[in-house]
Parts: C-alpha cells; sequence; structure tokens
C-alpha cells in the first residue's frame, strides 16, 4: 500500500522543503506593470476605486518608470488620458499624443525598461468606444487604419512593443503591415487575444475615463460563456502576426489560460485587471482577508494556470515581497 511509504507532507514541513519543490514560481522579471498617464504637471491622482494606483503626469511617469527598473521588473504597459477627446480618436495617433509624449519622456531617462503601449481608441474617444462610430455601431473596418497609425505613431515616439486591445477583426494584421512598412519589423506585437466583455473592468473605466456614453461594448469583445471561440480568436491573431497573445481578465478565466497554454506554443500573457485588484483591496481595507498572502495567492494562480506573463497593479508590490 501506498501509505505508510508513501507520505506526501514529508515535503511540507519547513519553508526551505516547500521552496525547494516550488512548480510555480513569480519573478519581477515577468511582470508588466499598467500605468495611467495625465496631462498636467506634478499630477498624482490616486483612483478612487483602485487604491494605490495613480493617475500620473509625465513628470510622475518617468519616476515610476525608473522604480519599476530598479525593481527588476520587465515592463510598463502605458495607457493615456488625453486632454482632449473626438469621434475620431485624434490624441491616440498625433505624434504629439499624450503617451507619444511620454514615451519620448521616459525613453530619455530608463534605458533598460521595455516600454509597452495599449493600442486602443476608447480612451480617446468622446464616445467610449473602441472604433470609429456610424449610426450607433463600431465599425470595423474603418477603425484598422486608425489603430494601425496609433501603433506607428507609438513604435516611433520609442515603444518597445504595443498591444492592440480593441478587438476588432483584423488588426494584427492591419498593424503589423502598417509597423513593416514603416520599418518596424523588430517591433514585437502583443495582442489582447481573447478579451472577455467582462464586469471587472469598472475600476479601469474611471481611471481612464473611458466607460460607453450609449450601449456596451459586447458586439465586439467575447461573450464570458464562450471558451472554443476564445481558442478560434488566438489562432488567428498567431496567423496575423502576434508575437505575444493575451487573456483578459485573468482569474475568471483561469481555464482560457489553460487551454491556451495547452494549445499554442507562444508566450502567454494574462492580465489581472482592475476589478481584480479592487476587491482584494475592498476586502483587505474591510479586514476579511490576509492582503499579501491574497496577492500572492491570486498572482501565483494566473501562473500556475499557464502564463508565462503576467500584467498586474501588484507588480511593484509583489517584486519587494519576492
Amino acid at each position: 500500500m501506498p501509505f505508510p511509504t508513501h507520505r506526501m507532507r514529508r515535503l511540507r514541513r519547513s519553508e526551505r522543503l516547500r521552496n525547494l519543490v516550488r512548480e510555480t514560481r513569480l519573478s519581477p522579471e515577468s511582470m508588466i506593470y499598467p500605468i495611467f498617464v495625465c496631462p498636467g504637471d506634478k499630477v498624482r491622482n490616486e483612483v478612487g476605486s483602485m487604491p494605490g494606483q495613480y493617475n500620473l503626469s509625465i513628470d510622475n511617469a518617468v519616476q515610476v518608470a525608473r522604480e519599476v527598473e530598479q525593481a527588476g521588473i520587465a515592463g510598463i504597459l502605458l495607457f493615456g488620458i488625453p486632454e482632449e477627446k473626438d469621434d475620431l480618436a485624434s490624441d491616440a495617433y498625433d505624434e504629439n499624443g499624450i503617451v507619444q509624449k511620454a514615451l519620448r519622456a521616459i525613453r530619455e531617462n530608463v534605458r533598460d525598461l521595455l516600454l509597452i503601449t495599449d493600442v486602443c481608441l476608447c480612451e480617446y474617444t468622446v464616445h467610449g468606444h473602441c472604433g470609429v462610430i456610424k449610426h450607433n455601431d463600431v465599425q470595423n473596418d474603418p477603425t484598422l487604419k486608425l489603430l494601425a497609425d496609433t501603433a506607428v505613431s507609438h513604435v516611433r515616439a520609442g515603444a518597445d512593443m504595443v498591444a492592440p486591445s480593441d478587438m476588432m477583426d483584423g488588426r494584427v494584421a492591419a498593424i503589423r503591415r502598417a509597423l513593416d512598412s514603416e520599418g518596424f519589423l523588430n517591433a514585437p506585437l502583443m495582442s489582447y487575444a481573447a478579451k472577455y466583455a467582462s464586469g471587472f473592468y469598472g475600476p479601469f473605466r474611471e481611471a481612464a475615463g473611458s466607460t460607453p456614453k450609449f450601449g456596451d461594448r459586447r458586439s465586439y469583445q467575447m461573450d464570458p460563456p464562450n471558451a472554443r471561440e476564445a481558442l478560434r480568436e488566438i489562432a488567428l491573431d498567431i496567423e496575423e502576426g502576434a508575437d505575444i497573445i493575451m487573456v483578459k481578465p485573468a482569474l475568471a478565466y483561469l481555464d482560457i489560460i489553460a487551454r491556451a497554454r495547452d494549445q499554442f506554443d507562444v508566450p502567454l500573457a494574462a492580465y489581472q485587471v482592475s476589478g481584480e485588484y479592487a476587491m482584494i483591496e475592498a476586502a483587505a481595507r474591510a479586514g476579511w482577508i490576509e492582503r499579501e498572502r491574497m496577492i500572492l495567492e491570486a498572482t501565483t494562480a494566473i501562473k500556475r494556470a499557464g502564463a508565462d506573463i503576467l500584467i498586474t497593479y501588484y507588480a511593484l508590490e509583489l517584486a519587494k515581497i519576492l
């Protein structure tokens, strides 16, 4: 009989033994830290629903980027909050847009850090949707050129990688063609390949001011009950030229992360989104959970499911804990 010869508790008796045989490990060099950049000077406005996260003016974004670099974290993911919005998201692809200015400033001051940019239009449009609107509907194909122009302007300003999050059909191919035609053949593309129409994005929309003024995003983001569809989305993005694929959100979609890891042999990212962060913070402030323990448990679960890259608002704190 296995027992008493086999005693599974033998390797759990001390911290050193547990560390020795640990199967899943968190490391700062596999993490990305998202930040929100806004106009102004010396701005550091805390996001009400995301305690500890801030809208940062460029000078403060540079300082945070230095901290991220010193912590050994792989990179930052930049989201822009423009001074003015319009129907066609002009600031998204303006050479002097908020993200483009931030990229140049950070690149001047920080050398050993990946600068990754979110490529979408929702933060820049007056209507809050991720594309061009006609007859109250998001137009897929006219949106592709604006996304491609945005990606090119980001790389030209200093981005190491672009990450389209819009979920328009064909956007990976459009961006890849545009980057290659401008000579940016070596700029990687990390696609939000399986991005679900989730209720976990609420705090982010407060931070970025990107709540849709009408309707919702269910006609272009994925339906939460669907798993096989996610694998089709991922396969199409890889075929179109995505170098890294992403699942978003993370904790409610661990099964999608695991299935993607099993099926596709490309680097896989997962985004622990604003709502996941906000739930931990709210429960911890109420005294219902052990905060640090829950941060470690939740982020370890995402890695254990198969994510190579973890995008998390806890990256800086995790670097200190680890």
